[in-house]
């Protein structure tokens, strides 16, 4: 595999990684925007951009956009985090042109107004969607209470009445300044020619203007705060517990990565054997969430209201015996195959490898081979994940439930 770099006048970053063997190729437009770069009179507006792509251009309507995807056999979406905004399409080499270009063309909406004022609809009925799946309300409620002022609290589907007080012209100053050609990076990985895909992208993007789309970064440690809501539809207990980490930048989130499978992988971590297994709860998990400038652990927990209690006991003596005592070398050789296994079966497609080789030069500006990702999971030691354990305390946590009366 090769990897290639280039940078237009404008700003826009053009990167590859060439390889010549794969039978498929994949072209992503990473936009460093999302509900963190938001203000409270447009929250939300990142997501619903997301949406408004798709309603076409000057040149194209919703339906033609869908019909000249459908006709290349791409399997392509969008996604908004907190962070990011992604646009992607994985193909047969041979139609990466004609889907590249389509992308570009796209990536200059024409954000109508009809089209706008409908959108709002599918949005609302979005949020209100959500918000009847209480393990994704939880998450999203404790991450509000967790970061608080902090932009990284702001939910990425905004509230349905930010969405009806929003205007199309809002919408419209707010992809003006972060759909800017220096916030984007246009990625391609796969089978491909390289110097046709930066003359298809200088052909579609050197005239998209350059604006300073700054982020504030800041680290915060979490409110430490907890909060319970009832819902007289539950019956089931829905806990979200949030703790402070390392940012996407640490070189410590390898070792942040791993704590995580110990603590609450699906399959033989502690939460596992502690809590499902036990029968106290039926789902318990833990994740690494790294973010620019600062990282939290997410963990999710559901169970009868009977087990709240029990459930909340457990999780804590858990955190308290890994400050206490750390993790073992056993705990960590399973850690770090499960996540080798899911490094390496993810980075065999173009696709996996689009994501990561994307989102490292969102996040560290440089371009890493998948061997030096699965040298840095193998180089992680017991000292490193106990040192870790030992300045964020997972037991200094934000809790947010959501239950039955």
């Amino acid at each position: 595999m090769e990897f290639k770099q280039k940078r237009l006048a404008n700003g826009l970053s053009i990167i590859g990684e060439v390889n010549t063997a794969a039978q498929s190729a994949a072209v992503g437009f990473f936009v460093r925007t999302g509900s963190r770069d938001e203000s409270k009179e447009i929250s939300g507006v990142s997501h619903f951009l997301e949406h408004m792509l798709f309603k076409g251009t000057d040149k194209l309507s919703a339906l033609e956009v869908n019909e000249a995807f459908d006709k290349t056999g791409a399997q392509f979406n969008a996604f908004t985090s907190e962070e990011n905004t992604v646009f992607w399409a994985a193909v047969l080499p041979e139609y990466l042109e004609e889907v590249t270009g389509l992308w570009a063309e796209l990536m200059r909406p024409a954000l109508r107004d009809d089209d706008f004022n409908i959108e709002k609809n599918v949005i609302k009925e979005e949020i209100a969607m959500y918000k009847d799946l209480p393990h994704y309300d939880v998450m999203d409620r404790c991450r509000s209470l967790h970061f608080g002022e902090h932009p990284c609290g702001n939910s990425v589907l905004g509230t349905e009445e930010a969405i009806d007080a929003m205007g199309a012209e809002q919408m419209r100053g707010y992809f003006a300044s972060r759909y800017a050609a220096n916030n984007i990076i246009a990625a391609f990985a796969g089978n491909f020619d390289w110097e046709r895909m930066c003359d298809l992208a200088e052909q579609g993007c050197s005239k998209w203007e350059k604006q300073d789309a700054a982020r504030v970064l800041a680290e915060h440690t979490g409110s430490g705060k907890k909060e319970r809501v009832e819902k007289a539809n539950l019956s089931r207990e829905h806990i979200c517990l949030i703790s402070p980490a390392v940012s996407a930048q640490d070189e410590r989130r390898f070792a942040a990565s791993l704590l995580g499978v110990i603590v609450g992988d699906d399959v033989g971590s502690r939460f596992f054997w502690e809590l499902v297994d036990k029968a106290v709860a039926e789902t318990a998990s833990m994740q690494y969430s790294p973010m620019d400038g600062t990282g939290a652990f997410f963990s999710y927990i559901r169970c009868g209201a009977g087990n709240v209690g029990k459930a909340l006991e457990i999780v804590k003596r858990v955190f308290e015996d890994l400050a206490n005592n750390g993790v073992t070398e056993e705990e960590l050789r399973k850690a770090r195959n499960k996540a080798l296994s899911a490094l390496v079966i993810k980075n065999e497609l173009p696709m996996g490898r689009l994501v990561d080789l994307g989102f490292n030069w969102v996040y560290l500006k440089t371009y890493r081979e998948i061997e030096e990702d699965v040298n840095a999971v193998k180089a992680v030691s017991v000292a490193d994940i106990n040192s870790l354990i030992k300045q964020f305390s997972l037991s200094e946590f934000t809790q947010y439930s959501i239950g039955p009366a």
